[in-house]
This record gives structure tokens, sequence and C-alpha cells, in this order.
């Protein structure tokens, strides 16, 4: 049996540590596995292995469990057969497993994660002054073995997906590609989101070592990883945290803040064992996985009880995601958290020491919600609401935030990114150009979904692949280029990401819309400046917008027309109109389009 000696339990207690995964769970050893549980409300407690159950002694302070087991080794399925206080048994699966059995069977597996971790991750950055353009995406659908008519549960490995995901990424220009989760979760149609086993990379897309490998194949390819990580909640499954040992250990056990809106068991922060066990997953995924970031879902239902702010702040909950940050970013230097946040609590983004949260980012949703009402109406009724594209940037100063398309927006009946854009078929291919070329220009990193890319018009579905087929019309072909060259053109020139979160990074030359539906944005950064001219209406305008005293008479470059030919537009290839003369820029700009110009 291994000491105890290497246990700081004053910081498992406060929620501070951030590697009780080591020493908790099954830890296999030279004559066999020594297991440990917590289960400070439990009678007995005795480990099922081997077609064994072998009871389990007391530890430490007597909230704890352990036995060792000669013989058994890595691979061997387990789990606990927990006894109440009132007499009760039911078997669980370790919260703290490092490997788990395929859904639907749920024990978990002893593991020695250790032995191939990930290679040593160095230059991390959560690139302030750097592009960032994140490919989101849903292992188990980007594609699949078999294609379209795959079954539901035809999964490529972690390793299989290396093949085909990175050179896909690396061709579409994303910095980064952020996986929705990946830890162990009972329910398919959950997408990760109601997890059971928070230590454990999910079985359905193969074992650690594929999944080690696929991270180190992006970096290998200078794209950076993002995990979903989900701190809020856990699945209801009896076998799993639910009632740990006889008693709401890991839940409240209140029904009014301890079941989530999505029917799932909500997390006690308030205890330091949950916080631990929640900061000590999350560092094995930056730590032996190698992701370089984590992307926090439901920060509000943290911060606000049941994320309604009439209820109050919960301050347990502010102060665990303070700690999170905080111990995270010593540990991880460069590592990049991300708040998925619809709230309006101030300093998300803001330092500890100045009292806030301490993410790298928050998401903007209400640039997300803004934005895709605009475009869902029609360009008459968009002369009459500026204030869904201007309102952003009122607030955009409070906090560092990222621009997401995410797969909330593609699912439930609201239909893809492409299918919102008002109009017809063919009216909605140039308006979601337009749309990406604005969101471009728009401050801020920016993140899509999966299939968004080629303009994809089918819901996703997490039991079906993308429709790839699409490509084989040239419509979406042409738009798959567009978004490709668009990302080039991101990457190629700092004006429009060195300066994201400073505010004389990003000017308005036309927020009055001169012409109905126009906007002209300067973006400055990297010694240059590059203005973006759209023009939402179903007309076409000659637009004229003023430049700052200093670009007066400058050169002028098009970068990028949304209406050139290649992109299925009308415009021949290279011949956009467009130039200062004094303090003016004139460009003749099509209708439902937009161009990228560099002016030296």
């Amino acid at each position: 049996m291994s000491t105890w000696d290497d246990v700081d339990l004053n910081a498992f207690y406060r929620g501070e540590d951030p590697e009780c995964w080591r020493w908790m769970g099954a830890r296999p050893g030279a004559d066999g596995v020594d297991f440990r549980v917590f289960a400070p409300g439990a009678r007995n407690v005795s480990v099922l292995t081997g077609g064994r159950e072998l009871p389990m002694a007391r530890a430490l302070n007597g909230c704890f469990f352990e036995a060792h087991v000669p013989g058994a080794r890595v691979g061997d399925a387990y789990e606990y057969r927990v006894q109440g206080a009132d007499g009760s048994r039911r078997d669980h699966a370790d919260p703290f497993a490092l490997a788990s059995e395929l859904r639907p069977q749920h024990r978990s597996v002893v593991s020695d994660v250790l032995s191939h971790p990930a290679r040593c991750v160095t230059g991390r950055d959560a690139c302030f002054d750097r592009p960032m353009s994140i490919y989101e995406v849903h292992a188990g659908s980007w594609r699949k073995p078999g294609g379209a008519n795959a079954e539901p549960d035809a999964w490529y490995t972690y390793d299989e997906l290396a093949d085909r995901l990175v050179p896909y990424v690396r061709e579409l220009g994303c910095t980064h590609v952020e996986f929705l989760p990946l830890a162990e979760h009972p329910f398919d149609g959950s997408w990760g989101y109601q997890v059971s086993g928070p230590f454990s990379p999910t079985r359905r897309y193969g074992e650690r070592g594929q999944l080690v490998a696929l991270v180190d194949r992006l970096h290998e390819a200078g794209v950076g990883t993002i995990l979903d990580f989900v701190p809020v909640h856990f699945a209801t499954d009896a076998w799993a945290l639910a009632n740990f040992d006889g008693t709401a250990l890991y839940e409240y056990p209140n029904d009014a803040v301890g079941v989530s809106e999505w029917g799932s068991h909500n997390f006690m922060h308030s205890r330091g064992e949950v916080r631990s066990l929640l900061l000590s997953a999350a560092d094995l995924w930056l730590g032996v996985y190698g992701f370089d970031g984590l992307r926090l879902d439901a920060v509000s239902r943290i911060v606000y009880w049941q994320g309604d702010e009439s209820r109050g702040v919960n301050g347990m909950g502010v102060g665990f995601l303070r700690t999170f940050c905080d111990v995270l970013h010593a540990r991880h230097p460069g590592c990049v958290l991300i708040a998925e946040d619809s709230s309006s609590f101030p300093g998300i983004t803001r330092p500890t020491a100045e009292g806030g949260l301490g993410f790298d980012y928050k998401w903007d949703l209400g640039w997300m919600h803004d934005t895709l009402s605009y475009f869902q109406a029609p360009p008459e009724e968009r002369r009459n609401v500026p204030g869904r594209l201007t309102f952003s940037m009122m607030y955009y100063g409070d906090e560092r935030y990222l621009l997401p398309l995410s797969h909330d927006e593609v699912v439930h009946g609201k239909a893809t990114i492409a299918q919102k854009m008002n109009g017809g078929y063919e009216r909605k291919f140039p308006q979601a150009r337009a749309l990406y070329l604005y969101m471009v220009a728009h401050p801020g990193k920016t993140l899509d979904f999966m299939g968004n890319e080629f303009a994809q018009l089918r819901e996703w579905d997490e039991t079906r692949e993308q429709d790839w087929c699409l490509l084989d019309f040239p419509v979406h072909d042409a738009f798959l280029r567009f978004r490709r060259e668009l990302g080039a053109a991101y990457r190629a020139h700092p004006a429009l990401w060195e300066r994201d979160y400073e505010r004389d990074g990003f000017t308005w030359l036309d927020c009055e819309q001169r012409e109905p539906c126009c906007w002209a944005i300067l973006r400055s950064g990297g010694g240059e400046c590059v203005a973006a001219l759209l023009n939402f209406d179903d007309e076409a305008h000659a637009y004229e917008v003023p430049l700052p005293a200093e670009l007066s008479g400058c050169e002028v470059e098009v970068l990028l027309d949304t209406d050139w030919q290649r992109f299925g537009g009308s415009t021949p290839d290279g011949t956009t109109v467009c130039a200062a003369r004094g303090k003016i820029l004139t460009a003749e700009i099509p209708p439902l389009s937009g161009m990228l110009v560099l002016l030296a």
C-alpha cells in the first residue's frame, strides 16, 4: 500500500489541490493497484474488480477508503460498492477514474496516464495581440467512417480523426481547434455536457494515448487546442457522481439549487472537496493531455444562483472561479481560459488582483444575438435598426470579448448560420459571406462551428456527419474557398488582430449609413491600416466615406471582395473599384457584399 505522505489534505478541503487526481482513484504499482475513494458519509465501501468484492479500510481522517489489490493491473475494470449510512448499497464508478468503459457500460478502468503524456507544451500564448480564429468541433460528427450512411455510434478514433482534421484545419487557416467536451458522459445527446467521469477521456473515440496523439499532431501543425470543460453540472445516473456516498456529496442537497435547467445535478461549489475535484480535472487536461486552453461552459450558473441574477451572486462560486483561473494560469503559463457567460457580471476578464474573475476571454453572446438578428431582417428593416451592429462597440472595452457562432446557434430549430440569412436560397450565400467579413473586421477573436465554413443548410445532428456532399455543388465549394481566403487575409494582416483590445485599434469610418445599410470600419495595428466596406442592402451603392487626415490620398489595395466570381459572386476577380481621393475613400459596392482594403 502506498503512503499518504504526498497528500496536502488542507489544500484538498480548501478547494486548492490541483493534483488530487495523482493520489486518488486507482494507482497501479509493481505488484498490483491501490484504490482510494473519498466517501465521508459512507458506512462501508468495497472495490469490485476481477470478479471479486474486496473490503476497503478507512484511511487518513476516516473520510477516505483504500484497498490494495495484488495482481490487479492497468486495463482492469472496477467500481465501488458503497453502503450509505442508512444501510443501502449502490455500485458507483470512480469519480477520479482516469479511464472508463464505453457506454452503455460504465465501470471505471485502471489507467496509467503518465506512461504516455503529451509532449512538453511550450510557447503557449493567450493571443491577445496575435491572431486567434477557433474552429469548434464535435469529434463524433465532424466526419464518420462510412460517411453519410454511417451508424450513429460509428466514430473515428482520436488518431484517425487527426489524419483528417489536422490537414483540413491547416488549409482552412484556423489557429485553434476547440473540441466539445471529451470527458466521459453516458448520453450521446448531451454532447458531453453532462459528465460522469471528469478525468476520463471518453472511450467513444479510442484510448487516451490516441487522444494525446491527436493533440500532439495539431501542435506539430501549429494549431492550438482548446477543450470545452463543464464545471457546473453532471449526469444524474445513479452509478456516477449522484448521491455518491449515500449523501449529496458532489451536488447540492436542495433541488431548488441542486437541479439545473437541463435536469442534471449542479456541483456544490461551496465544498472545497468539489472545487478540488474540478480544479484537478482541469489541470489534468492541460497538463497530461496538453490542451492549450479550456472553455468553461455556463459560467453564469456559477456566478449567480441557477444563473438568475435576481437570486443574487453565489459568493463561493465566484471564489471558486477566481482560484481556478489563478492556479491554472500559474501552473500552465500562457494557457487560455474562456468564459461562456451570458450575464452582465462585471470583470469576467479582469485580473483577480483587481477584483475580476481572471479569465482571458468572454464569449460575446450579445454580439452574436444582435448580429444574427440583423441578418435575419430584410434590408428595409435593417435600415431602421443600426443599433444591432453598433451596440457591441458601446460595451466592447469592458471585457476581452470573443465573437462566437457556436454549436448552440445551429440546433433546436434555430437554423444554421447560412439558413438564418434573410431571403431565399440564392440570397443567403452573399449575405453569409458579408457576415463573415464583418466578423473578421470587428475587434475580437472569433469562433465558428464546423459546417458553417461551407454553408451547411441542415441543422447539426450529433448522430450524423457533416454534409460534406455539399462541396460537390459549386456554390458551397466557392463558399469554402471564400472562408479559406478570408482566413488567410485575417492572419496576414495584424491590423485585424494585433490591437483587438485597444480602443484606438478600431474606428467607425461610417456608422451612420451614409448609404442605406452601408458601414465602414477602420482597423489599425502592426504599422498598417485595413478598412472594411460593407453593403448589407439589396441594391448596389457608390459608397463614399471620409478618411482620417493621416490617410488622405493613401494608396489602396483591395485584399478581398466577397462578390468576386471565384466566391460565387458577380464581380470578375480582381476588378473591384476602390480608391482614395483626398480625404474620401470611394468604392462601388455590389448588393449584399463587402471588401477588405489595405490603406498605405
